[in-house]
């Protein structure tokens, strides 16, 4: 074994052992959630290929399938597009000591949907004035809202989209939509801008990750999460995070180069 192996070796070595704590560290929290009958709902937004998948897997992997839930809507029927837009997200929501993330969410009018032409100009607007009160209702209603955005590079995500389809085992992540990402990137970036300007709240900020490397982005996406929510018997030491991989968007953020142009 050469140096760099024994190097990458140890490296995935130390992750597996964080990922375990962090992971015995999500059950305690789920146990005391399910025991108070809390209500926590994670949305993980970003580009195709930013780790959203990868994330979701490793947060639920040993959790309780009875009180965990991952919800991934397909588009929406014929009969759902005459829908008010919020209704078919809301039967998804947490119910007393559950645990619900979203693989995507409402904000997918504020992403693909304005970036592919599925939504109208108006409708993404009434979406972004909209969302914030939605939120704050559901926050008046009991369930605490952690949003997530996994940022990457454009080069990043043209090698990971490359890797997909080289992959016999990703080749249900495909889609058209994978096929216009890089030509759209100026485009997605746009909208994923007005989405950040105008439904971070003081009460349901969006928090930023930088995802170009997928284990130091799901590591610390976890130890934010968890040092976020109030559990018993919280294991403090573990969930220091590195504030330049996760942070909470404000506006310079935009400018500084902390967010992929």
């Amino acid at each position: 074994m050469g140096k760099a192996d024994s190097q990458d070796g140890r490296a995935e070595g130390a992750y597996r052992r964080s990922l375990r704590e962090l992971q015995i560290e999500l059950v305690r929290f789920e146990r005391d959630l399910i025991a108070r009958g809390g209500r926590v709902m994670v949305i993980l937004e970003g580009r195709d290929a930013a780790g959203k998948d990868g994330a979701i897997k490793h947060i639920v992997e040993h959790l309780s399938p009875r009180e965990t839930r991952v919800v991934a809507l397909p588009k929406p029927s014929d009969r759902e597009a005459t829908e008010w837009y919020f209704e078919r997200y809301a039967s998804h929501l947490p119910a007393a000591g559950e645990f619900v993330l979203f693989n995507r969410s409402w904000y997918n009018r504020a992403g693909v949907e304005r970036v592919m032409g599925f939504c109208s100009e108006a409708e993404a607007e009434a979406f972004l004035s909209a969302a914030p009160t939605f939120e704050w209702m559901l926050i008046n209603a009991g369930i605490q809202i952690f949003k997530y955005y996994l940022d990457i590079k454009r080069k990043e995500q043209a090698k990971r989209l490359a890797s997909r389809r080289r992959d016999p085992l990703k080749q249900w992540k495909i889609s058209p939509i994978d096929k216009v990402a890089q030509k759209k990137w100026q485009a997605y970036s746009r909208a994923r801008d007005a989405m950040l300007l105008r439904t971070s709240s003081p009460y349901a900020p969006w928090y930023i990750v930088d995802a170009n490397d997928k284990h130091a982005a799901r590591l610390n996406l976890i130890r934010h999460l968890l040092f976020r929510i109030q559990y018993k018997k919280k294991n403090r030491q573990i969930l220091r995070y590195d504030p330049d991989v996760v942070f909470e968007f404000e506006e310079g953020r935009l400018h500084d180069g902390s967010i992929a142009p």
